[in-house]
């Protein structure tokens, strides 16, 4: 067939005419380490680098989206962009919710080892934009979003807190029962609890915040976690590995445990016959130590230190072993693993000579979730810087076949 004629130089518009005729405006609330300058789009710095909760300049940029929709004309269209992470750099409390209240509720939820459902649906209840505030908020007749999605199995009402779905399942009362199956009364305020409480009430006699007219909401997933493992695979061909991959499609359960399922499967790649690489992706949970006991770390780190501990576990039951032929690697895909400067960790032949010469024992470091200072005088912080992208978490062994 012959290939069509190119545009004359007449018809291509520069990207900057093209973005003022369409009178293209836009605000995005990132972490602080993304912000960069662009053409007619603000990058907003809504919470600080490794803060993974809400903050006071989310909530100002957070009031600056709800504007802009609010002023949209019934003809313009309205492109929303959300990504994992979102849920903390979007917060506009309720009334009768500070932010300090929001902020509260976070750390205690993640640290009892909550999942990422059931701290959203919590959220939810008590957020001005999530589940479905920014649709309801907007007054363009077409709402575009584009997803890329950290939750397991992609569903769109959990994925920030899912802003723009407008048929969101969770409830007042499932989010008090969220908050007492992890015994959160007297550890949180009591207005999160009353808020609660009315919202129940007004559903129950028949209120609704949904306006008349709503916009045609279309989403589209751009990336998650199975295309980042994909991804990771394609790599591991292309190094020389037969490689295996899985990307988890449900809510992992503590990253201890699911620390201890990859070490077992890396001995069994080790020491058996069929692939030498395995990839897997997840987003597991952690309960974190009492405050006062606790160090600095993140669930990666903490997978990472849990694996270890049960390599050298079956090092000391089979001492023939040889844990010096297996590499083993967790990582947050947006660069960040809890409140530190790392995105994850990893452990190799040259990390177990070095554990041997320090004497380290992880048994403590995993107590007190303090893997970070484990893995620092090994090395072995896996120091990537922010990606601008977050799909969950990638984990990935290579071994020497024994």
């Amino acid at each position: 067939m012959p290939r069509p004629a190119a545009a004359p130089p007449s018809a291509i518009v520069p990207s900057d005419a093209l973005l003022q005729q369409k009178q293209v405006d836009g605000w995005v609330n990132v972490p602080a380490d993304c912000v960069r300058p662009l053409q007619t789009i603000r990058l907003h710095a809504a919470r600080p680098a490794g803060l993974n909760e809400p903050t006071e300049a989310g909530v100002e940029g957070t009031a600056r989206i709800l504007e802009m929709v609010s002023q949209l004309a019934a003809d313009d269209l309205c492109i929303v962009l959300l990504s994992g992470g979102g849920s903390a750099l979007l917060p506009a409390p309720v009334e009768g919710i500070s932010l300090a209240d929001k902020q509260a509720v976070t750390r205690f939820l993640s640290g009892a080892g909550a999942n990422i459902e059931q701290l959203n649906t919590v959220r939810k209840q008590l957020s001005r934009i999530k589940g479905g505030g920014l649709a309801r908020a907007c007054r363009s007749n077409q709402l575009v979003t584009l997803v890329i999605s950290d939750v397991l199995g992609d569903p769109l009402d959990i994925i920030a807190s899912g802003p723009t779905v407008l048929e969101d399942s969770s409830t007042p009362e499932r989010a008090r029962a969220i908050l007492e199956q992890f015994h959160a009364e007297g550890a949180i305020p009591a207005s999160v609890f009353s808020v609660l409480d009315r919202a129940r009430d007004r559903a129950t006699q028949g209120g609704s915040l949904r306006p008349a007219k709503m916009p045609h909401v279309v989403h589209h997933i751009l990336g998650n976690n199975a295309v980042a493992v994909d991804g990771a695979g394609v790599e591991a061909v292309a190094r020389g590995y037969s490689h295996a991959m899985i990307a988890a499609r449900q809510l992992e359960t503590d990253a201890e445990k699911i620390g201890v399922e990859l070490a077992d499967q890396a001995l069994r790649l080790r020491f058996e016959a069929g692939p030498d690489c395995l990839v897997s992706g997840g987003e597991p949970t952690v309960k974190l130590a009492p405050g006062h006991l606790r160090g600095r770390g993140g669930r990666n780190q903490q997978l990472v230190l849990a694996a270890l501990q049960r390599l050298l576990a079956a090092n000391r039951a089979e001492p023939g072993h040889e844990l010096d032929g297996i590499v083993f690697l967790s990582g947050g895909t947006d660069g960040e693993d809890g409140p530190t400067d790392a995105a994850g960790a990893y452990i190799d032949s040259f990390a177990l000579a070095r554990l041997r010469e320090c004497g380290l024992d992880p048994e403590p470091f995993l107590t007190r979730n303090d893997a970070y200072h484990f893995f620092q005088p090994l090395h072995r912080l896996l120091l990537t810087g922010p990606t601008h992208t977050n799909v969950g978490d990638l984990r990935v062994i290579v071994v020497r076949k024994k």
